[in-house]
């Protein structure tokens, strides 16, 4: 899968994958999709990632919301910058151990509506041509989204699917 570079490919590309990680998660009993199954070092079990996802769709609009309305800020939030994050993300693992997994889905399913409602918003220019917008710095707007999308969608998938296919051997 190449690197959307249009508006549209990354529509495309953005709703693609989350279908794919939709499909993936249909495929699994609810035993499999609450168990500690671990899909990588911080994430314990498949609502983990799906709250990684949800919680940087937010920092996404949040950031894009603050930005447009003339209130500058960073994509991330203080204290936390690019070397910072990883901290970051286990405060968004504690914030959420006691969410539900199908509250998890839910919120998933609704940021990812409203982050493509928000790139449809944008003109092709806006999302992927560099110095339109001060506040994305050296970085595209669309490299921004690409990356809370379709990019964070595949290592969801990709950690998930390992993760599953080790929890189903150790289970038989």
């Amino acid at each position: 899968m190449s690197r959307p570079a249009t508006k549209n490919d990354l529509i495309e590309a953005a709703n693609a994958q989350f279908e794919k990680l939709r499909n993936l998660l249909a495929g699994m009993s609810e035993a499999e999709r609450k168990a500690d199954i671990e899909p990588n070092e911080r994430d314990k079990n498949v609502r983990d990632v799906l709250i990684h996802l949800y919680e940087w769709h937010c920092l996404l609009l949040n950031w894009i919301q603050s930005n447009t309305q003339g209130k500058a800020a960073a994509f991330l939030p203080a204290p936390y910058n690019w070397k910072t994050y990883p901290e970051m993300n286990i405060e968004f693992w504690k914030k959420h151990q006691s969410t539900p997994y199908a509250d998890a889905e839910k919120m998933l399913k609704k940021t990812h509506k409203e982050v493509i409602k928000r790139i449809e918003t944008f003109s092709n220019e806006e999302l992927f041509s560099k110095g339109i917008f001060t506040w994305t710095g050296t970085t595209t707007l669309g490299s921004y989204c690409v990356s809370a999308t379709s990019s964070h969608y595949d290592w969801a998938i990709k950690g998930i699917k390992k993760a599953l296919n080790s929890y189903r051997k150790n289970a038989v």
